[in-house]
């Protein structure tokens, strides 16, 4: 079991949301630490897995980015807010919005490795197409010590050769650079975030 600090830094809330059945209650949120000022250590919740905590999201955040840009060095102030647990854990996973600007910028800023999930549709491959230059220039002026771990392939349909030519093209594109494992549409993965918990949990016979 890895050590485990999830941080949804989503406006959508929606790794919050897909969890909420390990969690009564949250006490806090990512919000009230960036914009509040609140201790981060007091805005992480216990989850029923003993290695996995979070803190959550609300749509408060939706007018984070704005407020934000009003405090100065406002990339240390989610920097400053990472230092006071890294030791903590093994692992921080800071999940963002599908978006190049405002709070994902920060937290690119910020982390070591880039975790890229790819819908297997032609849209996902020019949103990658997107991404990729700002990865490439936030690496050069602020932190290079960013890599993009892997790229993982979502929403997979076997029986359609869209899905197929789109794994083709950027495995292709990208040699090496795809993660092996390849997540599938699959109706019970939707069931287990209606439910607020992990697919295996949900079903464990889940493909």
């Amino acid at each position: 079991k890895v050590r485990t600090l999830l941080i949804d830094l989503d406006t959508q809330s929606n790794a919050t949301t897909g969890l909420s059945d390990l969690f009564e209650k949250t006490n806090g949120s990512i919000y009230d630490v960036l914009i509040k000022g609140d201790g981060i250590k007091d805005a992480i919740t216990k989850t029923s897995f003993s290695h996995l905590d979070i803190v959550s999201s609300t749509n408060d955040l939706v007018g984070a980015e704005i407020e934000l840009v009003s405090i100065m060095a406002r990339e240390y102030q989610l920097k400053k807010v990472l230092k006071n647990i890294k030791k903590s854990y093994e692992i921080i996973i800071i999940d963002c919005p599908p978006s190049l600007a405002g709070l994902p910028t920060l937290a690119l800023e910020l982390s070591d490795g880039l975790i890229i999930p790819v819908q297997c549709e032609y849209y996902a491959m020019e949103g990658l197409s997107q991404i990729l230059p700002l990865v490439k220039k936030i690496k050069q002026n602020t932190n290079p010590d960013l890599e993009i771990e892997g790229l993982l392939l979502t929403m997979f349909s076997q029986e359609l050769d869209l899905s197929h030519d789109v794994v083709d093209q950027i495995t292709e594109f990208f040699e090496g650079g795809t993660f092996s494992s390849v997540i599938p549409r699959d109706v019970l993965l939707a069931e287990a975030t209606s439910h607020g918990c992990p697919a295996f949990q949900y079903d464990c016979e889940s493909k």
